[in-house]
């Protein structure tokens, strides 16, 4: 067991260290780095985190074939996983990013966007967003 454990404290280590994907010997682990920035997908630099109480939310999120999301915005730092499906992600000004399963989003913060389902298969993401109690993770737009 301690060899299995200081593997993995090393796969770690090399992920942190930014040495991209990297799996250890015989211990039946890999891992890789999925995002790293600090910007969001439409380049704009992430915000500082807000003070007050954190609060960690993870969502689970099915979007129906041909569903369209309401125009919304996050005031929270937010980054997801698309696990099945296909996701289109538009901003008012006109950006589009096309999200493929397996691929990794780090959203916009304070930019009012939408995103729709796209194809025949319900898009399925994760979204990880980083917040403090006191705040919404997500308005609609009225």
């Amino acid at each position: 067991m301690r060899l299995r454990l200081t593997s993995i404290f090393v796969i770690g280590w090399f992920t942190f260290l930014g040495l991209g994907s990297v799996a250890a010997k015989d211990t039946g682990v890999m891992v890789r780095e999925l995002a790293r920035t600090e910007t969001s997908w439409d380049g704009v630099l992430l915000p500082s985190y807000p003070e007050g109480q954190p609060e960690v939310r993870i969502l689970s999120i099915t979007i129906a074939p041909g569903t369209k999301l309401p125009v919304h915005q996050h005031p929270v730092i937010n980054a997801g996983i698309l696990l099945s499906g296909h996701l289109r992600v538009h901003t008012l000004d006109g950006q589009v990013l096309d999200l493929k399963a397996g691929e990794a989003i780090v959203e916009v913060v304070g930019t009012w966007h939408w995103g729709e389902s796209v194809g025949d298969e319900p898009a399925h993401i994760v979204v990880f967003y980083a917040g403090t109690t006191d705040l919404p993770i997500t308005q609609i737009r009225e």
